[in-house]
């Protein structure tokens, strides 16, 4: 006899779906598990054998195979546990009972209790494309299950509780997903009306933050770098339904979801430090996991101190700002994680931080400077829309006991520039003109006349390459979006070759 049982399994960020097909006949008692399980799986014969005798259920009786189809894909983790073990009681407790529309996920300890699951998001999302209705799962992971629709989500909290539930003696009432959940927005660490002084820094991020860009703030220590790239998620625009999706799967792979439960409501806000290694930035490992680059799905990656970054870390960078993607290789397969992330990156000028700085005097010697900006590469570089100088804060400006312009009203400004936008590229899905190709921008930015003679005087005097014209068009298509003005005029145009303009200053390169 066989009988037939249902789980999930994870490959990057997605789920695939597991068949259990459990065999039993006469024979001494004997356990097989076939179909490419690593150490954990075949371990798990000896945490479900404690946990059915402590409850006093059955195990085998005979000799008994257990097939993990498809038998081609290798199978690793513990969230097979309870499958397995429902598949072991279909032969006993479960005789007869249909299995066709349920799904099992679930590490099982020794005496019976289910333990948590990293990706169950991925893994029910998996089930529901395979037509199955009815998950069970731990109840620590129910809540983050029942965001997906269509489905019945029964969370558990021992195989005693699921074993009366699948018998009707004592119904599991399923979890039902609560608005509640996605609509948790605590108030950002900064707001812009704490920032004093950096105007024009302060109207840099507010352009980055309406179109998508990416920025690099240079500056002296104290000018407020830091601040202002901490006050970034409070004008960004909310994310929409997919996108919380999105971002929840990645942080549920990772094992980085909120403990209360909560789910990724708001924006990602990631700042690892500089001493990250390549595979923290960019995912690895023998199993890979997804890196800092994809963690920053649909937010912000934060590098404070850019230039202190190891410069292979730096260079991974640069195909997942093109391609919204990164591809990690291992011995075990290719997998690609989602990384379409806002950079936002911070650096002194120099290694003392007083290059530039009229109020303390530098004392890095011009070879020390010159090895210091050159970390960061061109190419690197040119994928940095904005680029600008923060100087040091004066004293008028920490006295200046007037308030600034809160972040509540910056988020609107880029919330209707967003939505302009949306429209714009409706047709083919982008939602923000950072991610609109050059021939695409060119296509749809509606620059006037004068505004194009202007930027074709600035390509041929400041020798443009093509990537840094298409990045200034978008950059000025943004500032015409954020002013509610169909056309790219002059002083959209101006305004956006002023953000490249420390790019020269400091990297002595040409734009």
């Amino acid at each position: 006899m066989v009988c037939t049982v249902y789980s999930a399994g994870i490959q990057g960020i997605n789920g695939y779906i597991i068949t259990v097909e459990c065999s039993s006949s006469g024979g001494l008692p004997e356990v097989n598990i076939i179909g490419l399980p690593d150490n954990s799986v075949r371990e798990s014969l000896s945490r479900i054998e404690s946990a059915l005798k402590n409850n006093g259920l059955p195990f085998i009786k005979g000799r008994t195979v257990i097939n993990l189809a498809p038998a081609d894909t290798k199978k690793e983790g513990s969230y097979l546990d309870l499958a397995v073990l429902v598949s072991l009681l279909c032969h006993t407790e479960l005789r007869g009972e249909d299995m066709s529309d349920k799904c099992f996920l679930g590490e099982i300890s020794l005496t019976g209790e289910l333990r948590p699951l990293k990706g169950v998001l991925s893994m029910c999302i998996a089930a529901k494309n395979h037509g199955k209705t009815k998950i069970f799962l731990p109840a620590d992971n129910a809540r983050e299950a029942a965001l997906i629709d269509g489905i019945q989500v029964y969370g558990i909290s021992d195989i005693k509780q699921l074993l009366s539930h699948l018998k009707g003696d004592s119904l599991i009432t399923p979890m039902v997903f609560s608005q509640f959940d996605i609509e948790f927005c605590p108030a950002p660490a900064v707001d812009f009306s704490e920032i004093k002084g950096q105007n024009f820094a302060k109207r840099a991020m507010e352009v980055a933050a309406a179109g998508g860009h990416n920025i690099l703030l240079i500056g002296p220590p104290g000018s407020g770098k830091s601040m202002i790239s901490k006050a970034l998620p409070g004008i960004l625009p909310s994310m929409t339904y997919d996108e919380i999706i999105e971002v929840t799967k990645i942080h549920s792979v990772a094992g980085t979801l909120i403990p209360d439960g909560k789910l990724m409501s708001n924006r990602p806000f990631r700042s690892p430090h500089h001493t990250l290694s390549v595979f923290g930035l960019s995912g690895g490992g023998a199993n890979p996991l997804p890196g800092e680059v994809s963690l920053a799905h649909n937010g912000v990656l934060f590098l404070d101190e850019l230039a202190q970054f190891e410069k292979r870390a730096l260079e991974v960078m640069r195909q997942p700002i093109e391609d919204k993607q990164i591809t990690v290789t291992r011995v075990k397969g290719k997998v690609s994680f989602p990384a379409n992330f806002m950079l936002v990156c911070a650096m002194n000028p120099c290694p003392c931080g007083h290059f530039g700085n009229p109020f303390r005097e530098c004392t890095c010697s011009s070879k020390a400077i010159t090895n210091y900006l050159s970390k960061l590469s061109g190419p690197l570089l040119d994928r940095i829309d904005i680029q600008i100088e923060m100087p040091a804060i004066s004293y008028d400006d920490i006295t200046n006991a007037q308030p600034g312009e809160s972040s509540h009203s910056v988020r609107q400004r880029v919330q209707a520039a967003r939505k302009i936008a949306e429209q714009r590229f409706s047709d083919i899905g982008i939602h923000k003109n950072a991610d609109a190709s050059g021939a695409l921008i060119r296509e749809r930015g509606n620059i006037t006349d004068n505004a194009a003679s202007i930027l074709e005087l600035a390509f041929s005097k400041l020798n443009m390459s093509a990537r840094t014209f298409d990045r200034i068009l978008r950059v000025a298509r943004t500032i015409a979006d954020i002013e509610q003005s169909e056309h790219i005029e002059e002083n959209h145009i101006m305004e956006a070759l002023q953000y490249r303009a420390a790019d020269k200053k400091y990297f002595n390169r040409q734009f």
